[in-house]
């Protein structure tokens, strides 16, 4: 999406794309296209929403959780991270649950895999802000140093990407069937609340989305 052709609509505008382009999901509602192309396991909202294997940013005890599939080398997801992040911050009550979908090429596995062995100290959230913040390609030797100069024990990374290859690939693997399940076609995608909004919106239109997921969430 032209993030460009983004920037002059209006609100109403905004909520008419809005309403054209967001899915709800969850008990009852899930699009049963979604179920049909993916393991129910998998699609659990419990595992889209509060996957215990994915640190939370965020309040994490909030009312609302913010799901984003993207890749570290995407672009779009690296112009966005910022404002997503200050819309978690200016809203207070919202979850943010951050998957790794390497669909860009094999530096992108690996900067996925990197990102979940660092959890194992507890550098999640560093090593995502790391290799996120950056405006060039990356490269292996390049997401090495972002991560090294970020804080991250690189001995102890290797170890953990070593010793926890088949859990970090569990998690990769879950990741990607719930994005194909849920039919994105690129990064980055979101589950808001119960919403699903396939694309790129503003500050602006992550507020209307969040508020509308917390009617949602009152109504039921």
């Amino acid at each position: 999406m032209d993030i460009s052709k983004q920037s002059g609509r209006t609100r109403r505008e905004a909520l008419g794309l809005l309403g054209g382009g967001v899915a709800a999901f969850g008990a009852g509602i899930m699009p049963r296209s979604a179920l049909a192309q993916g393991d129910d396991k998998v699609l659990t909202e419990a595992l889209v929403l509060r996957d215990p294997d994915i640190p939370a940013a965020g309040n994490i005890d909030g009312d609302i959780t913010i799901v984003e599939w993207f890749d570290y080398n995407c672009p779009y997801c690296r112009k966005l991270d910022p404002e997503l992040r200050q819309v978690v911050q200016d809203d207070g009550k919202v979850r943010l649950v951050l998957k790794d979908w390497p669909i860009l090429g094999p530096v992108s596995k690996v900067a996925a895999r990197m990102a979940l062995a660092a959890k194992y100290q507890d550098k999640f959230l560093k090593a995502h802000e790391a290799m996120i913040g950056v405006s060039s390609k990356l490269t292996e030797p390049r997401l090495a140093e972002l991560l090294s100069g970020a804080g991250i024990d690189m001995d102890r990374l290797n170890r953990d990407l070593a010793g926890n290859a088949k859990a970090i690939d569990a998690i990769l693997a879950r990741n990607n069937d719930q994005a194909k399940a849920f039919g994105f076609t690129g990064t980055p995608s979101f589950i808001v609340g119960k919403f699903r909004v396939p694309g790129i919106l503003t500050m602006a239109e992550f507020e209307m989305v969040i508020a509308d997921a917390r009617k949602a969430k009152a109504s039921n």
